[in-house]
């Protein structure tokens, strides 16, 4: 019971932020809450992209120098590979794996049309003196298309 209320206020303090502010990596969030913050805001990304920008900010710092600036991981987000993501209707996480500086999530994703899609989620500690002890996503795979849920 108390960790759905966690969630609500997590969900209900991010949705007001977003048109606000962006919530920033800090040592306070979890693995969960990070992926659930960066979820959220690509369920309700709009013509801004802030959903994509929200993204962006817990892209780990190690990943950004992979996927470059953050107009390259937008058109990244738009491609085949995480075009699912963008405006879905539904997810569920669920925890894999954890050790000490690593967590791995199984998501479960409705896009948009209605399609269900698998995505392996991998969220690490930062690398940087900025925020070691933040968490950030470190990998993404690729979709593992499940085919119409309806």
């Amino acid at each position: 019971m108390k960790k759905k209320f966690i969630i609500s206020l997590i969900f209900v303090l991010f949705s007001s932020q977003l048109n606000a502010e962006l919530v920033k990596p800090n040592k306070k969030l979890n693995p969960y809450d990070v992926v659930k913050i960066q979820l959220d805001a690509l369920k309700v990304n709009d013509e801004k992209d802030l959903g994509i920008k929200q993204t962006w900010l817990f892209a780990h710092p190690d990943n950004r120098k992979v996927t470059g600036p953050f107009d390259r991981f937008r058109k990244m987000i738009y491609g085949q590979q995480y075009k699912y993501l963008i405006n879905h209707s539904s997810h569920k996480i669920e925890l894999i794996t954890n050790s000490p500086n690593t967590y791995v999530y199984k998501i479960e994703i409705i896009s948009e049309d209605k399609k269900l899609f698998f995505y392996e989620w991998h969220v690490q500690k930062g690398s940087d003196d900025n925020c070691k002890e933040c968490w950030f996503t470190s990998a993404v795979s690729q979709p593992f298309d499940q085919g119409n849920t309806i």
